[in-house]
């Protein structure tokens, strides 16, 4: 049994990498192609936006599995936090209900709101499905479309994390309050551990494509993975282009920038097996497309008709125009993985220094790379990355001075512990990001956010501080208080920026983002449509294809937006101050770049 890219499946196998290369797509078609030999199979997304209901164009269930008809012996399932969290805070209180006055009842729900309890629940029933008997008697394999990077990290960081807090609790501290439940799991975590260290059981399937940044990228995940005991690694690199036509300048550019990228592969990658994935002309969405790619032999259709009129559209120097307006402020910059999220936010950074701004650029990414896409040493803003690491020491230190201060020893040592616990650097990252925003009120801070999951679980965050502050204050100081999500809601004091491919799924994830931007009363000011090969206007067949079919692309952002800037595939890479001044057209500046 064997796959095109996977010659020896285990039961279990994670599909990881940087946003945007193609992970839902490749462990989607592996899933199938299993499926197709036979083989029952269960695909798991633990990325809080997946986007496997777009791929097979059907909706998944969240808390069991979900048959896909057109692909017998396949089923599949979203471990969605706020589903999962939710169905965790029932858990814990159902059994108090009764017992404990409606009161209680209701504090013990405040206390369980926040994103600490989401991520521990999402991570719940991650490793109940790694070590549930009932899963491993009804499949064989169990793929998991894992959320990018710095995301992934962190969930398979956790078993380990809280098998290790728990051993070193000793005074029974916890940032949840009510701990039993996590306590009767330790086991069950146990058994997880084993199974992501069992190289007999478990793969982890790097997915990269051709560019220098996501090779980089994988190549810190595998090392990092490693040195958490999963050494059982794989590499698939994926979109590998070859052009059909050597008259066209951006074919052979992307070409190049490929064979560059392969040829500059991080030792350590090399030694890992590996497969390469070429470039398709379709759109991988449907099972049809899932079974093609995985079709070594599957002819790849090039452009049969006259390239597509492109609809008129304004550049990003537009969107920087109506930023400057305001004179200061935040800049807040989310999409999908992949999708040029850093390059952008860096654009509009540079742009706005170039004018005489003050400007801080900043990164909640957890796999950031600020510094790699503003190479330069020229240049004239602040750079600065929220690392999680860093943050949570800080945060643990300034908690320690300012309450601990006056608690007895036992005292001390109790908040000492509870802030080992692994909750703390998601309200360390939060704090951080919080400090960013106030620093708007007389500079641009534009913010190059992590992917859409690790987002919106930071906007939970922001969600839950502000309704803690709210319920605590009351009168003239509760109508002076500005928290860090009304700030986002202040569409005179932060512009958010939705970035996306002129591409099914990454559209349709913004679009969800979108909505949930609305739910929590804020709205997007405008949309990017990056890299887009009908505005490049390419003559090489394969590509040709691929630039038509993003007419209609264009259009279901249009019906969407506000506000919509696009910009064309680049021949010239946009990287450093030069590459990045071509997305703006902004004119040589001559200012320092500084790094805090």
């Amino acid at each position: 049994m064997s796959t095109p890219w996977i010659p020896k499946p285990t039961r279990y196998m994670f599909f990881t990498g940087k946003g945007g290369v193609g992970k839902t797509s490749l462990a989607c078609s592996t899933a199938v192609a299993l499926a197709d030999q036979g083989r029952r199979v269960l695909l798991i997304s633990t990325d809080p936006a997946s986007n496997v209901q777009h791929v097979f164009q059907t909706d998944i269930g969240e808390n069991a599995p979900t048959r896909i008809d057109s692909v017998p012996r396949l089923s599949a399932m979203n471990i969605r936090p706020q589903a999962a969290a939710e169905a965790y805070r029932q858990r814990a209180v159902t059994p108090m209900r009764g017992i404990l006055p409606e009161e209680a009842i209701k504090s013990m729900l405040e206390e369980l709101s926040g994103s600490c309890t989401t991520e521990i629940a999402a991570f719940d029933q991650f490793t109940g499905l790694l070590t549930d008997p009932a899963t491993a008697q009804n499949f064989d394999h169990v793929i998991f479309d894992t959320a990018p990077t710095g995301h992934t990290l962190r969930l398979l960081s956790l078993p380990s994390a809280w098998a290790d807090f728990f051993d070193g609790n000793k005074h029974g501290a916890s940032c949840m309050g009510p701990v039993s439940a996590l306590q009767s799991q330790r086991k069950q975590y146990a058994q997880a551990v084993d199974a992501l260290h069992d190289a007999g059981h478990t793969t982890l399937v790097l997915v990269s494509r051709p560019d220098r940044l996501a090779l980089a990228e994988a190549d810190r995940t595998s090392r990092d993975l490693a040195a958490l005991g999963m050494t059982n690694q794989r590499l698939i690199i994926n979109g590998v282009f070859k052009a059909t036509d050597t008259s066209d300048l951006l074919a052979l550019a992307m070409q190049r920038r490929g064979r560059e990228a392969l040829s500059g592969m991080p030792e350590h990658l090399r030694r890992l097996p590996q497969s390469q994935v070429p470039l398709r002309s379709f759109n991988l969405v449907g099972v049809a497309a899932l079974r093609a790619l995985a079709d070594r032999d599957a002819a790849t259709p090039l452009a049969s008709a006259p390239m597509a009129i492109m609809p008129s559209y304004p550049g990003l120097i537009e969107l920087v125009d109506e930023i400057e307006n305001l004179g200061h402020g935040a800049v807040l910059v989310l999409g999908k993985g992949g999708v040029g999220k850093t390059t952008i936010a860096a654009a509009i950074a540079i742009a706005l220094a170039d004018r005489g701004h003050q400007v801080h650029l900043t990164t909640t990414d957890p796999a950031a790379h600020i510094a790699q896409t503003v190479r330069d040493s020229g240049g004239h803003l602040t750079l600065s990355r929220i690392d999680p690491e860093k943050e949570t020491v800080y945060y643990r230190t300034m908690v320690m001075a300012l309450r601990g201060k006056d608690l007895d020893e036992q005292g001390q040592a109790l908040l000492e512990e509870d802030l080992r616990s692994p909750c703390t650097e998601e309200v360390a990252v939060f704090h951080a990001f919080s400090q960013r925003l106030d620093e708007a009120e007389g500079k641009f801070v534009i913010v190059d956010t992590a992917p859409t999951g690790h987002s919106l679980l930071l906007l939970d965050t922001t969600g839950s501080y502000h309704r803690e502050v709210m319920r605590n204050l009351t009168g003239k100081a509760k109508m002076q208080v500005n928290t860090a999500l009304m700030k986002l809601q202040n569409a005179n004091y932060t512009r958010t920026v939705l970035v996306t491919l002129p591409e099914t799924t990454p559209i349709l994830e913004a679009g969800e983002l979108q909505e949930d931007l609305q739910r929590a009363g804020i709205k997007p000011f405008a949309w990017v449509i990056n890299s887009s090969l009908l505005a490049a206007r390419p003559k090489d067949g394969l590509l040709a294809a691929r630039a038509n079919a993003e007419l209609d692309k264009l259009a279901m952002v249009a019906n969407r937006a506000d506000r919509v800037a696009v910009i064309p595939w680049l021949v010239q890479e946009p990287v450093g101050l030069d590459g990045l001044r071509q997305l703006c057209g902004s004119a040589t500046g001559g200012i320092v770049l500084t790094s805090i």
